[in-house]
């Protein structure tokens, strides 16, 4: 006999019908709360939540429906509970760094993740509704994910209900509680506020990786690979944007970029690149040999956004932050020449 007196079939029989929406449920719990780590709890809490009270569900509605009420109100409570609301690429107000960064890495500040491609549901099959206005790979990039942490908890469950998964305003203001007109109003002032964020109302959107992409990623590594620093600061557009979680400093501009990493370039004997995906693009871990070592180890996992030919932002998780992130991506901690 199983838990509260079920027959042992009664879980594998519930296990089997809510596992095809696991991965869709732990990228909406990643877009809520900014981290893989506090996705995979959620996701689990929602499950455990949901076998507990299996019996409050008839049938009669969506399986699926029902598991999102779970995990949105989830998520809210963490949010609720936890120190920050939202999570940050950037400081809020912090203008960008010039040369040799000073400000050193921020512990205490709640830094937004990037997420594994092999954690992402089938792009395919998990389409949204015909309410959404965003489509499934724009809502999955780094941008996208920081901007909406940007929302109150609220009105950040409201427009990834409606406009990232294509619900009704009805279906959402059941799931949230409240009326259609309440959630019709966090919808507008959610969308005001991506809408002022965004000189087009909304982050660019993204076609599928496409034949210039592969270079772009193939010229980035072999720059990294071969410590070529000019090499490496051509491919950045002349406006583009380097961020460094968990460091404050920022950088905009490939001469800002530029200044910054000839401080900080030579600070190892050598690189190694190994390309991955992240968030619906392309990235790449870089594992560095200090002078004094002989071992390869995880350095930084670097998210980068293409745009018009070359790099529009970088996003580079460094240390202490940037090697832990290995091991969700499937890394492992040293690399070992073959």
């Amino acid at each position: 006999m199983g838990e509260q007196g079920q027959p042992a079939l009664d879980r594998l029989a519930f296990e089997r019908l809510t596992l095809a929406h696991r991965r869709e449920l732990k990228l909406h719990c990643y877009r809520m709360m900014g981290t893989l780590h506090e996705a995979d709890d959620l996701v689990q809490d929602t499950f455990l939540k949901a076998w507990r009270s299996r019996s409050q569900f008839d049938g009669r509605g969506s399986l699926r429906g029902w598991l999102y009420t779970i995990a949105t109100n989830s998520c809210l409570n963490a949010i609720k509970a936890r120190s920050s609301a939202h999570r940050i690429v950037e400081q809020p107000g912090r203008p960008p760094s010039e040369a040799r960064a000073a400000a050193g890495p921020a512990a205490e500040l709640a830094w937004l993740g990037p997420y594994p491609d092999t954690e992402l549901p089938d792009l395919v099959d998990g389409e949204p509704g015909p309410e959404a206005r965003y489509e499934t790979r724009e809502a999955v990039r780094l941008a996208f994910v920081a901007a909406i942490q940007t929302l109150p908890p609220r009105q950040r469950a409201a427009l990834l209900l409606c406009d990232v998964l294509g619900w009704s305003a009805l279906e959402s203001a059941q799931l949230l509680g409240g009326s259609t007109t309440s959630i019709n109003s966090a919808l507008q002032r959610a969308r005001a506020t991506l809408g002022a964020r965004y000189p087009q109302g909304r982050p660019l959107q993204r076609s599928r990786p496409t034949s210039e992409e592969a270079r772009l990623l193939e010229r980035y590594m072999q720059a990294w690979q071969a410590a070529n620093l000019d090499g490496f600061i051509e491919l950045l557009r002349e406006d583009a944007a380097y961020h460094m979680p968990p460091w404050r400093d920022w950088y905009q501009g490939r001469q800002a970029i530029h200044g910054f990493f000839k401080t900080v370039w030579g600070n190892f004997a050598g690189y190694h690149a190994v390309a991955t995906r992240a968030n619906g693009q392309p990235a790449v871990a870089i594992y560095a040999r200090r002078h004094q070592d002989s071992e390869w180890r995880a350095q930084s996992l670097h998210v980068i956004e293409p745009g018009d030919g070359g790099i529009a932002s970088l996003t580079v998780y460094v240390g202490p932050l940037g090697p832990d992130l290995f091991a969700p991506f499937g890394l492992p901690p040293v690399w070992q020449p073959s």
